[in-house]
């Protein structure tokens, strides 16, 4: 006699299919369409980007390489990578941590500032047009409410 254990898996039911599929297409989408305008206006990747924003938000526009994966949601390796290829450009430069001899810092160098300066206005523009003008203000909202509920539900699993 067969009984539902709490290992059989809880699948979605037609509603939240739809809505998981809609997400995810909708989320590639947006993200190769951001990435895509990046690129072509200004040679950088939507992750080349997003360091570059976060560098820019910083004190002495400087974050530890551990903190910067993290806020990124992305591996150290993954970050690593990323920032070698945008240290050889010239748009941010590594050093030891000064309290730490165990951690590596990254700075946005001035190349790097003038080129986010010169990235983002195209870059919010896309924004605007693929996002933000596309759904109502409570669309919005909620799209934003829903993601830090998911960011932090994943945070609090590490």
């Amino acid at each position: 006699m067969a009984t539902t254990t709490e290992h059989e898996p809880r699948w979605l039911d037609l509603e939240q299919q739809r809505h998981w599929r809609d997400f995810l297409d909708g989320a590639v989408r947006l993200t190769d369409a951001l990435g895509q305008q990046l690129e072509r206006d200004s040679g950088l990747s939507l992750s080349e980007y997003e360091v570059l924003v976060r560098l820019s938000e910083a004190p002495t526009r400087t974050l530890r390489m551990s903190e910067l994966a993290d806020e990124l949601a992305q591996s150290r390796s993954r970050t690593t990578h990323t920032i070698r290829r945008m240290e050889a450009r010239g748009f941010v430069e590594r050093r030891a941590c000064k309290d730490d001899g165990r951690g590596v810092n990254c700075t946005m160098t001035d190349a790097g500032s003038a080129r986010l300066e010169a990235a983002a206005p195209g870059h919010v523009a896309a924004v605007r047009e693929h996002l933000v003008d596309v759904l109502s203000e409570p669309q919005l909202r909620a799209l934003g409410e829903a993601m830090a509920v998911v960011r932090a539900a994943l945070r609090a699993r590490r």
